[in-house]
Protein backbone atom coordinates (compact mmCIF):
# COMPACT_ATOMS: atom_id res chain seq x y z
CA UNK A 1 0.00 0.00 0.00
CA UNK A 2 1.38 3.04 -0.77
CA UNK A 3 0.57 6.67 0.61
CA UNK A 4 1.17 10.11 -0.03
CA UNK A 5 1.85 12.33 2.97
CA UNK A 6 1.77 16.02 2.16
CA UNK A 7 4.21 17.58 4.74
CA UNK A 8 3.68 21.28 6.08
CA UNK A 9 7.24 20.83 8.02
CA UNK A 10 9.63 18.09 9.21
CA UNK A 11 8.67 18.10 12.93
CA UNK A 12 5.20 17.09 12.11
CA UNK A 13 6.27 14.52 9.87
CA UNK A 14 8.22 12.36 12.73
CA UNK A 15 5.60 10.47 14.42
CA UNK A 16 2.91 10.46 11.35
CA UNK A 17 6.01 8.69 9.31
CA UNK A 18 6.38 6.31 12.08
CA UNK A 19 2.59 5.49 12.19
CA UNK A 20 2.07 4.61 8.68
CA UNK A 21 5.13 2.12 8.45
CA UNK A 22 3.90 0.58 11.36
CA UNK A 23 0.52 -0.13 9.62
CA UNK A 24 2.47 -0.99 6.63
CA UNK A 25 2.13 1.83 4.19
CA UNK A 26 4.82 2.49 1.80
CA UNK A 27 5.09 6.31 2.45
CA UNK A 28 6.51 8.84 0.12
CA UNK A 29 6.63 12.77 1.14
CA UNK A 30 5.35 15.66 -0.60
CA UNK A 31 6.38 19.01 1.10
CA UNK A 32 4.05 22.15 -0.86
CA UNK A 33 3.46 24.75 1.33
CA UNK A 34 2.74 28.33 -0.68
CA UNK A 35 0.95 29.73 2.74
CA UNK A 36 4.70 30.28 4.79
CA UNK A 37 5.80 33.67 5.26
CA UNK A 38 8.06 35.30 5.17
CA UNK A 39 10.57 33.74 3.17
CA UNK A 40 13.29 32.93 5.35
CA UNK A 41 10.85 30.86 7.42
CA UNK A 42 9.62 29.15 4.01
CA UNK A 43 13.61 28.27 3.64
CA UNK A 44 14.38 27.34 7.55
CA UNK A 45 11.52 24.86 6.71
CA UNK A 46 12.32 23.44 3.43
CA UNK A 47 15.88 22.84 4.48
CA UNK A 48 15.29 21.44 7.80
CA UNK A 49 12.58 18.64 5.27
CA UNK A 50 16.02 17.93 3.29
CA UNK A 51 17.90 17.42 6.35
CA UNK A 52 15.33 15.19 7.90
CA UNK A 53 14.64 13.41 4.60
CA UNK A 54 17.68 11.97 4.74
CA UNK A 55 17.46 10.83 8.58
CA UNK A 56 14.22 9.53 7.81
CA UNK A 57 14.98 7.43 4.65
CA UNK A 58 11.85 8.96 2.92
CA UNK A 59 11.43 9.89 -0.63
CA UNK A 60 9.97 13.62 -0.50
CA UNK A 61 9.04 15.12 -3.85
CA UNK A 62 9.42 19.12 -3.38
CA UNK A 63 7.36 21.49 -5.21
CA UNK A 64 9.40 23.92 -4.16
CA UNK A 65 7.30 27.17 -5.27
CA UNK A 66 6.98 30.27 -2.93
CA UNK A 67 3.55 31.57 -4.50
CA UNK A 68 2.68 34.03 -1.06
CA UNK A 69 0.58 35.91 -4.00
CA UNK A 70 -1.32 33.06 -4.58
CA UNK A 71 -2.22 32.16 -1.34
CA UNK A 72 -2.84 35.75 -0.53
CA UNK A 73 -5.14 36.30 -3.05
CA UNK A 74 -7.06 33.49 -2.23
CA UNK A 75 -7.65 34.60 1.26
CA UNK A 76 -8.22 38.17 0.87
CA UNK A 77 -11.15 39.29 2.76
CA UNK A 78 -11.73 35.94 3.91
CA UNK A 79 -9.61 35.86 6.39
CA UNK A 80 -11.70 34.74 9.28
CA UNK A 81 -11.88 31.74 6.58
CA UNK A 82 -8.11 31.59 5.54
CA UNK A 83 -7.66 27.77 6.70
CA UNK A 84 -10.31 26.19 5.25
CA UNK A 85 -8.78 27.93 1.26
CA UNK A 86 -4.95 26.84 3.02
CA UNK A 87 -6.15 23.39 3.20
CA UNK A 88 -7.61 23.03 -0.06
CA UNK A 89 -4.93 24.55 -1.43
CA UNK A 90 -2.47 21.68 0.08
CA UNK A 91 -4.72 18.69 0.13
CA UNK A 92 -5.64 19.73 -3.44
CA UNK A 93 -2.18 19.53 -4.80
CA UNK A 94 -1.68 16.26 -2.96
CA UNK A 95 -4.33 14.60 -4.39
CA UNK A 96 -3.68 15.43 -7.85
CA UNK A 97 0.21 14.09 -7.23
CA UNK A 98 -0.88 11.19 -5.63
CA UNK A 99 -3.56 10.46 -8.77
CA UNK A 100 -0.49 10.63 -10.97
CA UNK A 101 1.81 8.64 -8.98
CA UNK A 102 -0.51 5.60 -8.56
CA UNK A 103 -0.87 5.60 -4.83
CA UNK A 104 -3.20 3.82 -2.89
CA UNK A 105 -4.31 7.20 -0.66
CA UNK A 106 -2.87 10.69 0.50
CA UNK A 107 -2.60 12.24 4.02
CA UNK A 108 -1.33 15.27 5.68
CA UNK A 109 1.20 15.78 8.53
CA UNK A 110 -1.11 18.62 9.43
CA UNK A 111 -3.26 15.84 10.93
CA UNK A 112 -0.31 15.66 13.63
CA UNK A 113 -1.24 19.18 14.77
CA UNK A 114 -3.30 19.86 18.00
CA UNK A 115 -4.15 23.61 16.96
CA UNK A 116 -5.49 22.63 13.39
CA UNK A 117 -9.31 21.88 12.35
CA UNK A 118 -9.29 17.85 12.19
CA UNK A 119 -12.90 17.84 11.06
CA UNK A 120 -12.07 20.58 8.40
CA UNK A 121 -9.23 18.71 7.15
CA UNK A 122 -10.83 15.53 6.91
CA UNK A 123 -13.84 16.93 4.84
CA UNK A 124 -11.45 18.84 2.50
CA UNK A 125 -9.34 15.90 1.97
CA UNK A 126 -12.54 13.50 1.74
CA UNK A 127 -13.55 15.56 -1.02
CA UNK A 128 -10.62 16.46 -2.85
CA UNK A 129 -9.88 12.60 -2.98
CA UNK A 130 -13.19 12.13 -4.68
CA UNK A 131 -12.24 14.58 -6.85
CA UNK A 132 -9.42 12.98 -7.93
CA UNK A 133 -10.49 9.65 -7.73
CA UNK A 134 -7.74 8.63 -4.27
CA UNK A 135 -8.58 7.62 -1.02
CA UNK A 136 -8.02 10.27 1.63
CA UNK A 137 -6.53 8.47 4.54
CA UNK A 138 -7.57 10.07 7.47
CA UNK A 139 -5.66 9.44 10.82
CA UNK A 140 -5.47 11.03 13.76
CA UNK A 141 -1.62 11.36 14.98
CA UNK A 142 -2.26 13.57 17.57
CA UNK A 143 -1.80 10.90 19.80
CA UNK A 144 1.91 11.21 18.66
CA UNK A 145 2.12 15.05 19.42
CA UNK A 146 4.33 14.79 22.19
CA UNK A 147 6.43 12.21 21.12
CA UNK A 148 7.15 14.17 18.23
CA UNK A 149 8.20 17.31 19.44
CA UNK A 150 10.65 15.49 22.02
CA UNK A 151 12.14 13.63 18.60
CA UNK A 152 12.75 16.79 16.78
CA UNK A 153 14.06 18.47 19.97
CA UNK A 154 16.16 15.53 19.96
CA UNK A 155 17.55 15.51 16.54
CA UNK A 156 17.92 19.31 16.55
CA UNK A 157 15.66 20.21 13.84
CA UNK A 158 14.24 23.22 13.12
CA UNK A 159 11.26 24.21 15.22
CA UNK A 160 8.76 26.82 13.86
CA UNK A 161 6.72 28.75 16.92
CA UNK A 162 3.41 29.62 14.57
CA UNK A 163 1.75 27.86 11.58
CA UNK A 164 3.39 29.41 8.91
CA UNK A 165 0.79 32.20 7.54
CA UNK A 166 1.67 35.43 8.02
CA UNK A 167 -2.23 35.87 10.08
CA UNK A 168 -1.14 32.95 12.45
CA UNK A 169 2.32 34.76 12.65
CA UNK A 170 0.75 38.03 13.68
CA UNK A 171 -1.90 35.91 16.52
CA UNK A 172 1.79 34.52 17.67
CA UNK A 173 3.45 37.26 18.36
CA UNK A 174 0.92 40.37 18.48
CA UNK A 175 -0.56 38.18 21.35
CA UNK A 176 2.91 38.15 23.22
CA UNK A 177 3.58 42.30 23.03
CA UNK A 178 -0.03 43.43 23.87
CA UNK A 179 0.12 40.70 27.21
CA UNK A 180 3.40 41.77 28.15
Amino acid sequence: MKALIHICCANCLIYPLKALREEGWDAMGFFYNPNIHPYQEYQRRLAAMQAYEKEAAIQVIYRDEYDLEEFLRGVAFREDDRCRFCYHLRLQATAQVAKRGKFDAFTSTLLHSKRQNHELIKAIGEAVGREQGVQFLYKDFRDGWKQGIEESKALGLYRQSYCGCIYSEKERYLKKTTSS
